[in-house]
């Protein structure tokens, strides 16, 4: 098991050395997803509406960040259950997404998209959402401001604790 310690920028460059089971120190710019978020994303690139933010080369991290501390930009920020937004990813992968970012398995479909597109799944640890939320110096909404916590938010991390779940050559931790 290697560790890497990268920037989201420079993620696509690394992508394929990343193997499941690996550990993941990533900074830069992430946003925010959940499944109301992803149903809204869907129903925009549908429609042929722009989006809220570039999905070319993107980091989408299934949280929903409670508000903001005195100390922190965020409250908690723990990951939310991947394979609920099994029916959504697969397009928005295709649609060069580079890392998802949730806790436990995805589907065969995911996975599928994941390894066409060379990009990742890397894995949050489940219950740990301050821990999460300390790594995290700064967050904005910027779409769907209307779904509270799950609106899709702007998060800048640092050095943010993750695992690689699901590699880009189809290694999957949870299959071992």
């Amino acid at each position: 098991m290697k560790e890497f310690k990268v920037n989201v920028a420079d993620l696509p460059s690394i992508i394929k050395e990343v193997n499941a089971g690996d550990r993941v120190l990533l900074s830069g710019t992430v946003y925010t997803a959940r499944d109301a978020a992803h149903k809204q994303l869907i129903s925009l690139l549908d429609s042929g509406a722009p989006l809220p933010f570039e999905l070319k080369n993107s980091v989408i991290y299934y949280a929903g960040p409670t508000p903001a501390t005195k100390a922190l930009p965020v409250g908690s920020c723990g990951p939310t259950t991947s394979s609920r937004m099994d029916s959504y990813s697969p397009r928005l992968i295709n649609l060069g997404v580079k890392c998802i970012i949730g806790k436990g398995q995805i589907g065969d479909e995911v996975r599928k998209a994941l390894c066409e597109n060379e990009a990742i799944y890397l894995c949050a640890i489940g219950g740990a959402g301050a821990l999460a939320a300390s790594h995290i110096t700064e967050c904005e909404v910027v779409a769907f401001d209307e779904l509270g916590c799950e609106s899709i938010k702007r998060l800048n991390f640092k050095n943010f604790p993750l695992f690689c779940g699901v590699d880009c050559k189809g290694g999957n931790l949870f299959k071992r």
